[in-house]
């Protein structure tokens, strides 16, 4: 009787310390931070992975993330150093460096992310406010961001926090305000187009005019250099014609009326009234050029002058 009593007695001793084994060991991640708390108070911050031992039913453990956290602050509205109110809307990323002094700081993730909003919202403001509209929009955005980390960061330290980057992910002016730069830039643009097109009309009527005018002096002179071509080549032909009717004035005399039927004979509606016995058809009468029944061939006169 006392054999079964004995076995029940181990078992649910065995049991009992199977529970208590297991609920004193507990493991931290490799993304994780473990704090062990006895009663509310910190016993041990552990930063290392691995399994770990706590008193059961008495320490409970408090775990934190080691990764890098991320913050997305809402849209604020800001005034900047030219009195331009803008929109302005970040982000922060960060993580936990010492989970001790982060728990006694804020004690939960959750109070840690509205002090760090209220953290980075009062330094951007500090910080925008003193750089004008293009600063933060174009020229110094980096520089200003840089600050805002540097300023937030320090902050952060007190709660066991470090900051890894602040962002400005848009900067615009507000919807109100939108419209009316809209319209002026638009008015600047095309002011400028206007005066772009005006200085390219002028400039093309200049080189226009100045073309036109070396057009007219080359013809000019092309048309004074043709008529002297021309002049010479005249001459030229007269000098010709009349050292050949020097040397045979009856062929010649043959060779222009042969010219004459050539340009008179043309089919056409010219209409000739001539006698078959007239000085123009002699060489048809006679092969020798006698017209008329004369003695000697007629002279034929001497060249007309080039047409």
């Amino acid at each position: 009787m006392n054999s079964p009593a004995l076995r029940t007695g181990l078992v649910i001793l065995l049991a009992i310390a199977a529970i208590a084994l297991y609920s004193s060991i507990f493991i931290v991640q490799q993304t994780q931070y473990a704090l062990v708390l006895r009663f509310g108070a910190v016993q041990s911050a552990l930063r290392e992975p691995g399994p770990y031992f706590k008193v059961p039913l008495i320490d409970t453990v408090t775990y934190f993330d080691k990764r890098v956290l991320d913050l997305d602050l809402p849209v604020q509205t800001i005034l900047s150093a030219d009195r331009q109110n803008l929109e302005v809307d970040a982000f922060t990323r960060y993580r936990i460096v010492d989970p001790l002094k982060f728990y006694q700081a804020v004690g939960s993730l959750e109070l840690a992310r509205q002090r760090l909003a209220s953290f980075t919202n009062s330094v951007m403001r500090n910080v925008l406010a003193s750089a004008s509209r293009d600063a933060i929009v174009r020229t110094e955005r980096s520089e200003l961001m840089q600050r805002i980390q540097e300023d937030v960061n320090r902050q952060a330290q007190n709660l066991g926090i470090e900051m890894i980057d602040v962002r400005l992910t848009r900067v615009d002016l507000p919807a109100a305000n939108s419209q009316a730069v809209y319209q002026r830039m638009r008015t600047e643009r095309e002011r400028e187009a206007a005066d772009l097109r005006a200085n390219g009309q002028q400039l093309a009527q200049t080189i226009r005019a100045k073309a036109e005018r070396e057009a007219t002096v080359i013809r000019a002179e092309a048309n004074r250099r043709a008529e002297e071509l021309r002049g010479q080549g005249d001459a030229d032909r007269n000098r010709i014609l009349a050292e050949a009717f020097g040397q045979d004035p009856d062929f010649f005399a043959f060779y222009r009326s042969l010219q004459a039927y050539e340009t008179g004979l043309k089919s056409g509606e010219t209409r000739l009234v001539l006698s078959p016995n007239s000085d123009f058809f002699r060489y048809f009468n006679d092969p020798s050029g006698r017209s008329n029944g004369a003695q000697a061939p007629a002279r034929p006169a001497q060249p007309a002058p080039a047409q």
